[in-house]
């Protein structure tokens, strides 16, 4: 007992002694008892007030304890805590005083928990199961990991759980649906796996549930259908199959229902169109059959989104769907849908994107064009898209002569694509009355006529894609002086004229103009257009030289003037251009010397065939020398005679000194963990590799050449990088490599043997790592077989998976866990290794660049260091290095997710598909949502019709799916456009093993079922 307690006890003790007897018998209070008894009171109270604000103390005895403990517990389960979110979790103040704790009631207790986004790791604690009080617990857009704790389950005043935007697995604890009061339940964005509890349908108060962006599988639970209070379902982006379930129709107060990207499949039940008070209904990228019901506009009088997009929904668009008085988007595009536009667009004053692309619709006549017309009424549309139907015919003269009169009202108008159909006739000039009109997309039609010049009027205008159709006439000046422009592709059709002068394009990233009859110079100008990565003019009749000022597009990787009449010699300044992979100069007359560095050394990636007149370049071109030039006068000829052998003696004198200086210090000493790497000579490298043998040649990059070779002392097979020091920065690549590798180690990285800086037989600069050989090659290789070597070369699905986590982990540990963050700077298959186990080892350190301590110590941002020159292959270069952005992991993690998408795929990232500005990114994340299993590499594919075949049981077979598409989503992640969108690797390995972990369960529970 505390001494107030004590003392009020005595004094409440004295005080009765002191009371009079009333004439009933009873004592009366005295007024000295009245006074002392205030007095106690007051004591108490203070006692109580001190107590409750004491440090450590508590408030309610036994209850608020265990709220103590199981908030201590949880704070012990947290691995990482960057922000300090629980630094003040401690005795020094009282817990509901905490960071993230909120206390209510008499007693005090936990009333609530919110720690979101504080970038907590670890796993949830299953003591929070014990705040019995809790009502309220959000731990959104942290890193847990690990299971839902079913414990959560006890939480009986629990209303609002939020543990979206984390990395938690397994499956929805069924526990969870005995929080009767829960309204609010938001678990998206996770790796969640296995179906929904059936007994969701017992919370009768749920309000809002959202399991999006999660791996479940099974059917839509008929039992959720019960949940009439339900205001909110998004099911979005998961694996749940079946059907929409007949009783959805009993949830009338549903706002937002949203099943989006899963495996659905038959109709839309009729009971769907019960639910008047919708807002959004989005059923996009599933497997939905069948025909709208013609009433279908009636049904939501408060619809403002309709998403029936990437289904095979079929027959005619329904004409009601003009009485959606509140629509504000809708997307019908890739169905089956067929016939006349009947829908009386003009309606829908509010509508702001409509689109009706890749589908059967037909317009032939006047009539058939009539919804268009209509469009005039929609002032507020930004996006209009009929891409990949049948409509045809000369656009008619309503729209096409008096265009103004409707269209120009559509002053909100951002994007109008009409690529692949059959228009004829040309493009009104009223459209330049569109000043908002960011995209025009009319490619693959037949337009004929001049391209109007008041295109070039449009201040917004960023995409005009033209090609392939019939324009003819100049190139108005004013669409080059459109200072928004990004792509400009006019490519395919029969203009003809000079190329306008280029005003200040500094937007511009893609011009095509092949394939048409222009002539004249290409204007220097062009140089100004600083972010230029993709130029074609190839095909043309254009005349005089390359312009030297292209030299100045550092961003330059695509350039094609092939089948012109261009004349002079190939600028030097196109050599610097570090960037520029693909060259194509062939078929012109071009002269003179070939330039021998930058991408005049990659042959692979340049043309020059049919320019009789170039001479020189790289051996590996096999074009004829270049002539002496002889010299002008006799005075040169004996100042020639005397200055040679002077100079000669003098050289020579040199290279003795430098060979004799040299032999001191033949070569670099690497340490590793203390331990000296063994001296090996030239001379046992040239034994060693036959001379440097073309036959032991295993692969050449842009720094050097590597050989197979075996040592004789130690008996060793090994594989030796020789350095080109001729070319640029290959000296700086091998420092950048010793450096890098006297830091590390690390068991997914590629083991060094030893280094050797010495002069070979002629007296030249020599320098070579010697590596333990990889006996299986390189990824590259396997990835994508030469010859005969594709019945061999096929990698498994567990044997990718093994190969994904290994470079996972060693990229984690260069960015995480070194001493000083090593930024890889080059990730690519083929700088991924394979040991006899297939364990992969990263390797090739050439262009790794370091992190300054300094910049650690000062606490700044790990997402950029000042870089030296950019370096990588294109296609795994992220975007932002190529718009000048300082190196960072966050452009490894890009290269990472690059390369794991060709791992999925097959497909290289430079593969002739990906043209015109679309990406192997854009690819897998065009076919996720709606095609993974076709977008796979053949031999991934015909595993996984293999799985299906021998395993009957639809669960394993999702199963296997679902872990395909957890990579396929792991590599979107990574390749975010936006460097601070990308996970770490730190997070980003521990998906993978997490993937890893759930197949090779499933492998197992497969083989136990086969036993």
């Amino acid at each position: 007992m505390s001494i107030g307690h004590m003392q009020s006890s005595f004094l409440l003790g004295a005080a009765l002694q002191r009371t009079k007897v009333t004439r009933t018998g009873c004592r009366r209070p005295s007024r000295l008892f009245v006074l002392t008894l205030g007095a106690l009171l007051v004591v108490s109270c203070g006692a109580a007030t001190a107590g409750s604000v004491s440090r450590g103390g508590t408030l309610g005895g036994e209850e608020d304890g265990a709220d103590l403990r199981s908030l201590l517990d949880f704070k012990r389960a947290i691995t990482n805590d960057p922000r300090g979110a629980l630094s003040a979790w401690n005795a020094s103040a009282h817990f509901c005083l905490w960071s993230g704790v909120r206390c209510g009631g008499r007693p005090r207790r936990v009333v609530a928990l919110d720690l979101a986004g504080q970038g907590l790791s670890g796993q949830i604690a299953a003591s929070l199961g014990n705040l019995s009080s809790l009502a309220a617990l959000n731990l959104s857009a942290n890193g847990f990991s690990g299971p839902i704790p079913p414990h959560l389950g006890r939480l009986a005043e629990l209303r609002s759980l939020d543990l979206s935007y984390n990395t938690l697995q397994g499956s929805i604890p069924g526990a969870l649906t005995n929080c009767s009061t829960l309204r609010t339940l938001n678990l998206s964005r996770n790796f969640l796996v296995g179906r929904i509890p059936a007994e969701i349908g017992r919370l009768s108060n749920l309000t809002s549930l959202s399991l999006r962006f999660n791996n479940l599988t099974g059917i839509i639970p008929p039992e959720l259908c019960n949940v009439t209070s339900l205001e909110e379902l998004r099911l979005t982006y998961n694996q749940l199959g079946g059907s929409i379930p007949g009783g959805i129709g009993k949830l009338t107060e549903l706002r937002t229902l949203s099943l989006a990207i899963n495996r659905i499949s038959g109709g839309i039940p009729e009971s769907l169109f019960n639910l008047s008070l919708l807002q959004l209904l989005s059923l996009t990228g599933n497997r939905l059959d069948g025909q709208l019901p013609p009433a279908i506009g009636n049904a939501f009088p408060n619809l403002q989104f309709l998403d029936l997009a990437t289904n095979m929904l079929e027959g005619s668009v329904p004409a009601s769907l003009g009485n959606l008085s509140s629509i504000q988007e809708m997307d019908l595009e890739k169905n089956r849908f067929r016939g006349k536009i009947r829908v009386p667009f003009g309606m829908l004053p509010g509508l702001v994107r409509m689109d009706l692309e890749l589908n059967n619709l037909e317009a032939k006549d006047r009539a058939d064009w009539q919804f268009f017309s209509a469009l005039g009424n929609c002032s507020r549309l930004q996006m209009l898209g009929l891409y990949g139907n049948q409509l045809q015919g000369v656009v008619p003269s309503y729209i096409a002569g008096t265009i103004g009169e409707w269209i120009g009202r559509l002053e909100n108008l951002q994007g109008l694509y009409v690529p692949m159909n059959n228009f004829v006739g040309p493009i009104p000039s009223s459209i330049g009355n569109l000043t908002k009109l960011a995209a025009i997309n009319m490619y693959g039609n037949g337009f004929t006529g001049p391209i109007p010049s008041t295109i070039g009027d449009l201040p917004q205008l960023s995409v005009l894609s033209l090609g392939h159709n019939n324009f003819h006439g100049t190139i108005p000046k004013e669409i080059l002086r459109t200072a928004t422009l990004t792509k400009c592709l006019i490519y395919d059709n029969n203009l003809e004229g000079p190329i306008p002068d280029f005003g200040n394009l500094q937007q511009l990233t893609w011009l095509d103009l092949s394939s048409n009859k222009l002539s004249g110079e290409i204007p220097a100008s062009l140089g100004t257009c600083q972010q230029l990565q993709n130029i074609q003019m190839g095909q043309n009749f254009l005349s005089g030289s390359i312009p030297v000022s292209l030299g100045n597009l550092i961003n330059l990787a695509m350039l094609n003037l092939s089948r012109n009449n261009l004349s002079g010699t190939i600028p030097t300044s196109l050599s610097d251009l570090q960037l520029l992979s693909q060259l194509d100069l062939s078929n012109n007359h071009l002269e003179g010397e070939i330039p021998r560095t930058g991408a005049f050394r990659n042959v692979t990636g340049i043309s020059l065939q049919g320019n009789w007149g170039l001479c020189g370049g790289v051996a590996e071109l096999h074009m004829p020398l270049c002539p002496v030039v002889p010299q002008e006068t006799r005075r040169s000829k004996t100042l020639v005679k005397i200055l040679v052998p002077v100079l000669g003696s003098l050289v020579l004198m040199l290279l003795v000194y430098l060979k004799l200086i040299r032999k001191r210090t033949s070569r670099i000493q690497l340490s590793l963990s203390g331990e000296q790497f063994p001296r090996v000579t030239y001379k046992a490298l040239v034994q060693a590799t036959d001379n440097f043998a073309e036959f032991n040649l295993i692969g050449r990059g842009s720094s050097g050449s590597v050989y197979r070779g075996r040592l004789t002392q130690p008996n060793k097979l090994v594989a030796v990088k020789v350095f080109h020091l001729d070319m640029q920065d290959a000296d700086r690549s091998y420092m950048a490599e010793c450096k890098t590798l006297r830091n590390i180690r690390h068991r997914n990285l590629l083991p060094i043997f030893t280094a050797c800086s010495t002069i070979d037989n002629r007296g030249n600069d020599f320098k070579a790592l010697v590596y333990e050989y990889m006996t299986n090659g390189n990824l590259d290789t396997w990835l994508h077989p030469a010859g005969d070597r594709h019945v061999l070369n096929q990698l498994g699905l567990t044997q990718r998976i093994d190969i994904v986590v290994d470079i996972a982990d060693a990229l984690q540990y260069l960015h995480h866990d070194c001493q000083s963050p090593i930024i890889h700077c080059d990730l690519k298959p083929s700088n991924i290794l394979l040991d006899e186990d297939m364990i992969a080892h990263l390797g090739d350190f050439g262009v790794a660049r370091f992190y300054l301590r300094s910049m650690l110590a000062s606490g700044e941002d790990l997402g950029s260091i000042g870089s030296v020159g950019l370096k990588g292959t294109i296609g795994y270069i992220a975007p932002e290095y190529a718009r000048g952005s300082n190196v960072s992991t966050s452009g490894d993690v890009y290269s990472f997710g690059v390369v794991l998408m060709e791992i999925l795929t097959g497909k290289r990232p430079t593969d002739p598909m990906f043209c015109n500005g679309h990406t192997i990114v854009d690819f897998v994340k065009k076919s996720y949502q709606h095609e993974a299993l076709h977008i796979l590499d053949a031999c991934l594919q015909e595993e996984c019709h293999e799985f299906a075949r021998s395993n009957m049981e639809e669960e394993e077979d999702d199963s296997v799916y679902q872990c395909l598409l957890s990579l396929i989503q792991v590599a979107l992640c990574c390749t975010c456009q936006i460097p601070s969108e990308r996970r770490n690797m730190r997070e980003t390995t521990a998906k993978l093993h997490a993937i890893k972990m759930s197949y090779r369960s499933l492998e197992g529970k497969l083989s136990t079922l086969h036993q």
